[in-house]
């Protein structure tokens, strides 16, 4: 079966009605990997029938990890639990979720590997690589492998070296970009910096995600496209399925 990328969510700060938050299932040779579980994403991911065999999540902003609750009560609750889910985020994700459930242990369901810094872990078939980016809260940047297959995730992450590396070469390299024409943050994406990067990093597509809630996305689209004239620029939508 060839690798696809289904698209749960693709706001930033809190979903639009009728969409979600933050949030990607990868399935690469039968594993599923999702990746990010804002609001929202969990009655999508259910929707599938996808059994995830691992979750890797950037932040702790909720936009970008609160349906990990839900999908930990699911696993919590289910007639019969089954093994615990591998679960790879920076340290501060845990304890945020952990605070929406004070009686059930989030370590009966997850099996936790923190994402502290730059390293390399495999995950099922996956090379998962991740880099410290420029956030307002710790965040992990997320270049995922496999023969075939490179994939690179921002998150919601502003401009550094750490993410040209990740998404060097990338099939697809996914980009938050919640900044918009004039703004500036060092901590953030706008469309035209996620394509510079694109650019620098030779990646063959780029997928734009995690817009502000209004935003005509038709704009961010074609910012994104003046500064990449040599790659493919898709604008994210909830339920959408990319061949990899």
């Amino acid at each position: 079966m060839p690798s696809q990328l289904t698209v749960l969510g693709t706001c930033g700060a809190w979903p639009e009605a009728h969409r979600a938050a933050s949030g990607f299932l990868l399935d690469h040779d039968g594993h599923r990997l999702v990746l990010d579980l804002g609001y929202g994403t969990y009655p999508r991911l259910a929707a599938l029938g996808a059994e995830p065999d691992a979750v890797v999540i950037t932040h702790e902003h909720p936009d970008h990890c609160a349906d990990l609750s839900a999908l930990a009560r699911a696993r919590y609750f289910a007639p019969r639990r089954g093994p615990r889910l591998p679960l790879y985020c920076p340290p501060g994700v845990l304890t945020r979720v952990q605070a929406m459930e004070p009686t059930e242990d989030l370590h009966d369901v997850f099996d936790v590997h923190p994402l502290l810094a730059a390293g390399t872990l495999q995950v099922g078939p996956l090379r998962l690589e991740t880099a410290p980016l420029p956030h307002h809260v710790p965040h992990a940047g997320v270049r995922l492998t496999a023969p075939g297959l490179t994939l690179a995730y921002s998150g919601d992450a502003g401009p550094c070296p750490a993410l040209d590396q990740l998404a060097a070469g990338a099939d697809l390299f996914i980009a938050g970009t919640t900044l918009s024409g004039t703004e500036a943050d060092p901590r953030l994406l706008g469309p035209a910096q996620a394509a510079a990067c694109a650019a620098r990093a030779a990646a063959r597509r780029l997928l734009l995600t995690h817009f502000w809630p209004g935003t005509d996305r038709t704009r961010p689209v074609a910012e994104a496209r003046a500064a990449f004239p040599g790659g493919e620029v898709l604008a994210a939508e909830e339920g959408a399925v990319l061949a990899l």
